[in-house]
């Protein structure tokens, strides 16, 4: 019995969650960043000193082990996007919400524009392309 071939569909949701799998990984430096180097970046983000307490580096750091864990999870799920369906499809909804939740919180919080305007709709568009191209592979079935 020969296995499905790839649409380009499939192809393209591997590349994606891939991609961003392996962008969300790259959080994995900052959970052993020095934290005058989390200054430094804060800082270049626009976003002024960083404050000091140990919850602002406990926070920095848990969640980006948590973006990097995320990573991994869309590397696994991109090895057999058909049989991991419904863990894309939450993946692409829960993407979507967080997004938009992060809009109001970049505003909110009051950090710059270029932050408010790039983060949450780069998460809302990630999910709405994951679900888009889930639909093109059922399509395909």
């Amino acid at each position: 019995m020969s296995a499905t071939p790839e649409t380009k569909s499939e192809r393209a949701l591997r590349l994606l969650l891939r991609g961003m799998g392996t962008v969300s990984m790259l959080a994995l430096v900052a959970v052993f960043m020095p934290r005058s180097w989390m200054d430094a970046t804060h800082r270049w983000l626009e976003l002024g000193p960083l404050p000091s307490g140990p919850i602002v580096g406990y926070l920095a750091r848990s969640l980006s082990l948590f973006y990097a864990l995320m990573g991994g999870l869309m590397w696994v799920v991109s090895m057999d996007p058909r049989r991991h369906r419904a863990v894309l499809i939450y993946l692409g909804v829960s993407n979507i919400l967080f997004g938009a939740i992060m809009v109001g919180v970049d505003i909110v919080e009051g950090l710059p524009a270029h932050w408010s305007c790039t983060e949450g709709p780069i998460v809302i568009g990630f999910g709405a392309v994951i679900l888009w191209l889930i639909r093109r592979l059922d399509r395909s079935d």
